[in-house]
């Protein structure tokens, strides 16, 4: 019988996320106690890819991890959430990348140290293992992280015509080759091109590259998109936020798992504020799971 969850590719970085849930975050030289402490996969893919799981898609990241015990951990856990992890350096010895996270509890703001391995140079994944990744994946999801894998794994999705997803939220280097093959960029307000000066700006010189939809969030404020002539605004809940780590990649996820649902800009907009704002309602990093797989994709239809 055949699988008819839509099947979505993450490309990019994963890491092992430390949280801690504190009143504020610690002055210089202070020890504070965590009133709680969370440990759970991260990374802009990764927790993508953990929100199109959790919606009801088939979600597989490709990244670069080894045989460190942080290594193992982060694979087990993103498997325990559902979310299928291609190593493309499963041999390698050097430590994942770990970060430590403070999550305020009168605000829900978070204050991250993190790695990104961006000193490691991961190479691209071979073709045999590109065609089963995405032999029946509908859509790509970018990061700009292991810029080698995210090009490859781009060049293979432009062959098979799938949208691709970027995840804009800071400019990096390999962008100025991703991002013309996109389909959707969703980047943060705070995104810029390296000539652009503001949000609009960008998203004019990505929409005249050719760039069908562009998508800027910016937390509870409204979300812009332009498209070829066109542009708006949607708006999302307004919800009392306790944690607001990830909201970002939630979003990007939760757009992917709209787009491979065939929905238009607007709902997958509508959709993917909808499933943020419920992430950011609740405390820790998969406490809000369950509740998202309960939001309808279109709620005039109720549909998923």
């Amino acid at each position: 019988m055949s699988d008819s969850r839509p099947r979505g590719v993450f490309a990019g970085l994963a890491t092992l996320d430390i949280v801690h849930r504190v009143i504020a975050p610690p002055a210089r030289n202070e020890k504070i106690t965590a009133r709680m402490q969370f440990v759970a996969a991260g990374g802009p893919a990764a927790n993508a890819a953990v929100t199109f799981a959790a919606l009801g898609g088939r979600a597989t990241l490709i990244t670069a991890l080894g045989r460190s015990p942080v290594a193992r951990l982060i694979a087990a856990e993103l498997e325990s959430v559902r979310v299928e992890v291609i190593d493309v350096m499963p041999d390698l010895d050097a430590p994942a990348p770990v970060s430590s996270i403070a999550v305020s509890e009168e605000s829900g703001d978070r204050a991250v140290i993190g790695g990104d391995a961006a000193g490691l140079v991961v190479p691209a994944p071979s073709t045999q293992m590109l065609e089963a990744a995405l032999q029946d994946s509908v859509v790509l999801l970018l990061d700009g992280h292991h810029p080698e894998v995210a090009a490859a794994a781009a060049e293979a999705a432009v062959a098979r015509r799938l949208p691709i997803v970027m995840d804009a939220g800071r400019w990096k280097p390999a962008f100025a080759t991703l991002l013309p093959r996109a389909t959707d960029v969703v980047m943060s307000a705070d995104f810029r091109m390296p000539d652009a000066d503001d949000a609009a700006a960008t998203a004019a010189q990505l929409v005249s590259q050719g760039i069908p939809a562009v998508v800027a969030t910016a937390g509870a404020d409204p979300v812009r998109w332009w498209s070829e002539g066109q542009a708006g605004t949607v708006e999302v809940p307004q919800v009392h936020a306790v944690d607001t780590l990830a909201a970002g990649d939630v979003f990007h996820g939760a757009y992917a798992f709209a787009l491979a649902r065939g929905a238009d800009l607007k709902t997958r907009i509508a959709f993917a504020g909808s499933v943020a704002a419920t992430r950011c309602g609740m405390i820790g990093p998969r406490s809000w799971l369950d509740a998202v797989a309960a939001i309808p994709l279109d709620p005039n239809r109720g549909d998923r």
